[in-house]
């Protein structure tokens, strides 16, 4: 619904703003990362065709699990971390995702 919403939204500004950003600071890969959850799994078709068009590869979608545990995050973290990607795009729908954020900040200073 949240999905459906979303891009209804995109359709009518009829701002390509993903496609902006990919051309604009040359991302060749894109690694997006997202609530595997019906918002995450209905919006990545959608996201991936977008940065397609511009020549923007997507090597791996990272799903994270709507009730990962931090073990979890940090395993997955890791794991990005050692791609060559620079790039993600992290979708969420809500506030929940702070957890992430703050694993993702906590991660990177560890190491």
């Amino acid at each position: 619904m949240q999905a459906n919403f979303l891009i209804d939204l995109g359709d009518k500004a009829q701002v390509p703003i993903i496609s902006f950003s990919a051309t604009t600071f040359g991302w060749r890969e894109v690694v997006p990362i997202y609530v595997d959850n019906e918002f995450g799994v209905g919006i990545i078709p959608f996201l991936t065709d977008a940065l397609e068009k511009v020549n923007a590869r997507v090597p791996y979608r990272s799903a994270i699990p709507s009730m990962a545990t931090d073990d979890q995050i940090v395993a997955e973290l890791y794991k990005l971390m050692t791609m060559q990607t620079r790039v993600f795009i992290v979708l969420c729908a809500d506030l929940s995702w702070l957890p992430v954020v703050h694993q993702s900040k906590t991660t990177r200073n560890d190491e």
